[in-house]
């Protein structure tokens, strides 16, 4: 089973620490995309079995219903998608409503992700977020009314001036919510990322570290997720992934997809694929894409074939994002490696710092290892 990820790349405002591929909306070329869309998972479809689709963005909810709607009856068409297929649609708490959560579940939305990123109005303002905190509320309550059964909230933390009592709110209030899955993500700050100058920089342009626009120290962020996790724990979640936590059978089918090593299919400008050994990527620029599709012209580009070396450190990187690790058995049947055997030397030093647990049946990174991800999976590469 694959899965199929559709990028859609209009958002209402761009966040100011996004690096994603996206853009202002314009309602005239959102038509054009969407058919443009279809068009490639019509001439990319191979009917092979699918089990989810996941809308990602950009602002998916930007896209009405009924686009939804077409673009899913696309998918079935094209691939052999199961009936009960998780397709997940990435929403933000200020392009939702009743009506449209409404529509999105009878267009065949199974999934609702909503980015709620903070409960804190200042901290929401200043990522550039144009929702405020009672409307996540109220956007979830709108969408379980309208009967969404799988529901799941984004949260980042470590962001310019928030407090480790002010992150641990935002847990709490979302918790409080009772969504099925909640994502941790610690805040990014790529170079053309505004927020990374205003940090650094007062409007007159002076350097200060005391402007409020500063990130807590390294080991305060670390508590920050530690002791978010207990909470959720505390709250019937379980973690199964560095960033993820979820109620009993609610993680998230797709990204599991990324993390274990199944393959995907990627539609929309800027969209990533991976099936077995062959990867590329679509181009980035919405009207490129657009115009490539429409005169017939193929849309990938950077075509590479992963090494058998490639896939085992890959495997070996996403594997041990899991809670549950790296199942040697299962390992070596697929890769033809026991990956204990092959590493298991050069990873003692993690094992008895902490940070990695070993068994007989596999090894993994303990929760203290997950804040050193990074390190240990240096011994790959």
């Amino acid at each position: 089973m694959i899965g199929l990820y559709l990028h859609v790349p209009f958002c209402q405002a761009i966040c100011s620490y996004c690096n994603f591929n996206r853009g202002l909306l314009d309602a005239g070329l959102k038509q054009r995309y969407v058919d443009a869309l279809a068009c490639e998972i019509q001439q990319g479809g191979d009917g092979r079995p699918a089990d989810t689709i996941f809308f990602g963005g950009g602002t998916p909810s930007l896209l009405e219903p009924e686009e939804i709607g077409r673009l899913i009856s696309v998918c079935r068409s094209s691939y052999d998608v199961t009936p009960d297929a998780e397709i997940t649609h990435e929403t933000n708490p200020e392009t939702s409503s009743a009506e449209r959560m409404d529509g999105f579940l009878r267009a065949g939305v199974t999934r609702i992700s909503f980015g709620a990123q903070t409960f804190d109005d200042a901290q929401l303002k200043r990522l550039g977020r144009i929702h405020t905190a009672g409307r996540i509320g109220e956007a979830v309550r709108e969408a379980r009314a309208a009967g969404v059964g799988n529901l799941s909230l984004d949260l980042m933390f470590w962001l310019p001036g928030q407090s480790k009592v002010s992150w641990l709110n935002s847990v709490d209030r979302a918790i409080g919510l009772a969504p099925d899955h909640v994502s941790l993500y610690l805040l990014e700050l790529y170079p053309n990322a505004p927020l990374r100058e205003a940090i650094h920089r007062r409007p007159d342009g002076v350097q200060s570290p005391h402007t409020g626009w500063t990130q807590a120290a390294d080991d305060e962020a670390a508590d920050m997720y530690l002791e978010a996790l207990d909470h959720l724990e505390a709250a019937g979640f379980r973690q199964y992934e560095i960033s993820n936590v979820a109620k009993a059978g609610r993680e998230s089918r797709h990204n599991l997809k990324y993390w274990t090593g199944e393959s995907w299919r990627g539609f929309g400008c800027g969209a990533h694929t991976t099936i077995d050994a062959v990867r590329w990527h679509n181009v980035a620029s919405t009207t490129d894409y657009i115009e490539r599709i429409c005169h017939g012209e193929p849309v990938a580009s950077g075509l590479q074939l992963l090494s058998e070396r490639e896939r085992v450190q890959e495997a070996l990187f996403t594997g041990l994002r899991l809670t549950h690790g790296v199942n040697r058995a299962a390992f070596e049947t697929r890769y033809g490696i026991d990956a204990w055997a092959e590493y298991g030397v050069a990873l003692s030093d993690s094992v008895e710092a902490g940070l990695l647990w070993v068994n007989p049946a596999a090894f993994g990174l303990t929760r203290n290892g997950m804040l050193m991800a990074n390190e240990v999976m240096m011994t790959f590469v």
